[in-house]
């Protein structure tokens, strides 16, 4: 046997013989003197790991076939299981010690799979690996996988249509380069998250920042109550009932003199101390508020103007203060629910996405027909804040405004139609998960596009009369695509819609499911939030009174709804008949016609 093992180390040898000189031969290590017939012995160099199986009668004349022998290369890793004790590396890291890694860390998934794989090259060298280590190893890939199906960063980050850079190895491209490929050819997360550390003190004392803070405090809250002060009285006896789903923005427009928007944003900027915690210029938001007003009345819009913005917003409000939604929201976040409220029909021209492709308007071109009012409403109102006295984001840090401006924008693009059924699908789904995980920026999606949509909601006296100005504005539509030679829009035509038909349809279809997923929603955030409160402080006694199983918040549209559709069957109804009655009465005139001219005929 010593003579075959001699025999091997000299194949070995003059096989990978690659070293320049002689010397660096001596850095194989022998192999054991003592070997059986069928053992695995192994052979460890800087470049080299081999494992030899040995066998009787495999030896050709005066050497082995190299065949015979299973070689592989050795990771740069010091092995110290006992299968590997002839390797006698001192400076490299043991692969089978899991004590200081963590599954979270950012190198976790490499290795991981670096473990696994030197794991199956011991077992296919034949050697045996101690039970402990191959359960600690798979025990760390397992949490590694784990973290990486069910972190934030990885499901709920990434886009539905997610950009891949993995063909592009991390080591094949320099990391400025990575880094310009994946920031110009994937998308980027809407998300930013806040820097997490402390930042280095600029007082002197804590008494000193806290005197400050104090006095910027106060000069502020000088300032917005000097504003409030300055609101006419019916404005301010109307904003009582601002907090209220039943509130009147019709009656408010009149109070507010064609201005709601001005005296609404004000308003909910204090209630809420958005402008004391941002720092809210009082002469900007008043500046700001007023371009609003502006490009809401651009176009003289029935519908799409400053009054169905003001709408939205004080919905929105409603549905962040009557619900649990504002114990999980962060103060920006609820700085950006209001402002995509306020902005998120800005400077719309009256006419819908379809009209401005099929006429092929600059704005359609220069949005190449996609979500082209949304991308505008967008474009058009951060255009303003770029202008000092308009900029009501001007102390926002970078990364404050970043994200501000990223979840706004992907608020009001959720308010184009087309995804409708997409977002509440999406709503359905992530509510029937297993984990039932809420994306923030998808829930106030979500609210905010039933806001918008949220009209037949409303007393049957402010529904009705959105919905006469919704029409009218669609037949006005109908008209220019009538010149143009378009086809008409669905509720354009003036002379064939059904106006109770397309009510009950829009409550049956759109309305209802969206608020009904909305609510299911609003339960679950509900539900975490007494979670997190129930995690932060004493457990509360179990109540099971029926005052405890009730809603945690009130849903009037409910009520609203169900009678709002009664009435408009009713009036479906009643337009048949009168229908009916016009075609018989033209009828019978026209018979009435024909018998004259038949007279006629026989007395000439």
């Amino acid at each position: 046997m010593d003579e075959k093992l001699s025999k091997v180390r000299e194949i070995l040898m003059k096989k990978y013989n690659r070293f320049p000189d002689g010397k660096e031969r001596d850095k194989i290590i022998a192999l054991p003197k003592v070997a059986s017939p069928g053992s695995a012995v192994p052979i460890c160099d800087d470049k080299l790991l081999a494992s030899a199986e040995f066998s009787e009668g495999k030896e050709t004349r005066d050497q082995l076939q190299l065949t015979d022998y299973k070689v592989f290369r050795r990771p740069n890793y010091k092995m110290k299981s006992s299968s590997f004790s002839n390797c006698s590396r001192t400076d490299s890291v043991d692969f089978l010690d899991t004590e200081d890694m963590q599954p979270d860390s950012s190198t976790s998934v490499e290795v991981a799979m670096k473990r696994l794989r030197q794991i199956l090259r011991v077992f296919d060298g034949g050697l045996e690996v101690p039970s402990d280590k191959l359960k600690l190893n798979l025990q760390y890939a397992i949490s590694v996988f784990e973290h990486v199906i069910t972190s934030d960063s990885v499901n709920k980050k990434i886009t539905e249509e997610e950009d891949d850079l993995s063909e592009v190895q991390q080591d094949s491209v320099p990391p400025e380069v990575r880094a310009w490929l994946a920031s110009t050819f994937t998308r980027q997360n809407s998300a930013c998250s806040r820097k997490v550390g402390f930042e280095k003190p600029k007082f002197r004392s804590v008494a000193n920042a806290i005197r400050a803070g104090i006095f910027v405090e106060r000069i502020y809250r000088r300032m917005s109550s000097s504003s409030l002060a300055q609101f006419p009285p019916d404005v301010t006896k109307i904003l009582k009932q601002v907090d209220d789903w039943s509130f009147d923005v019709f009656q408010f427009n009149e109070a507010a003199g064609g201005s709601p928007i001005r005296y609404l944003g004000v308003d909910l900027l204090n209630r809420y101390g958005l402008n004391t915690k941002f720092k809210i210029q009082q002469n900007a938001a008043d500046a700001f508020f007023a371009q609003m007003e502006s490009g809401y009345n651009k176009h003289k819009n029935l519908y799409h103007n400053s009054i169905h913005a003001t709408d939205v917003t004080q919905t929105m409000h409603y549905m962040i203060s009557q619900t649990e939604l504002s114990n999980l929201l962060t103060d920006l976040e609820i700085f950006a629910a209001i402002f995509a409220a306020i902005i998120h029909d800005y400077e719309h021209t009256g006419t819908t996405n379809g009209f401005h492709v099929m006429a092929q308007t600059e704005v359609a071109l220069m949005y190449n027909d996609r979500a082209v009012l949304e991308n505008h409403h967008i474009s058009a109102a951060f255009r303003l804040l770029r202008e000092e006295e308009n900029n009501i984001c001007s102390n926002l840090t970078k990364e404050e405004f970043r994200e501000f401006r990223n979840l706004v924008i992907e608020m009001v693009l959720a308010t184009d139609m087309s995804c409708h059924f997409q977002q509440v699908k999406a709503a359905k789904s992530a509510l029937g998960s297993i984990d039932q995980s809420l994306d923030k920026s998808k829930v106030l999606s979500l609210v905010l596009h039933s806001c918008d949509i949220s009209h037949p909601s409303k007393p049957w006296d402010m529904h009705v009369k959105w919905t006469e100005s919704l029409l009218e504005e669609f037949f006005r539509q109908g008209d220019k695509e009538k010149e143009l030679g378009l086809p008409f829009s669905p509720l354009c035509d003036r002379n064939t819609t059904l106006i109770a038909e397309s009510q009950i349809g829009f409550i049956d279809f759109i309305v209802e499911p969206t608020l009904i997923v909305l609510e299911d929603t609003l339960h679950l955030i509900c539900e975490k939030a007494r979670t997190l409160a129930t995690d932060s402080g004493p457990a509360p006694k179990q109540d099971n009174s029926v005052e405890a199983t009730k809603s945690p918040f009130k849903k009037p549209w409910r009520e609203h709804l169900s009678s709002n559709k009664q009435t408009w069957k009713a009036r479906s109804e009643k337009d048949a008949f009168d229908r009916l009655h016009r075609l018989e009465t033209l009828e019978s005139k026209s018979e009435d016609t024909v018998s004259q001219a038949e007279s006629t005929v026989e007395e000439s």
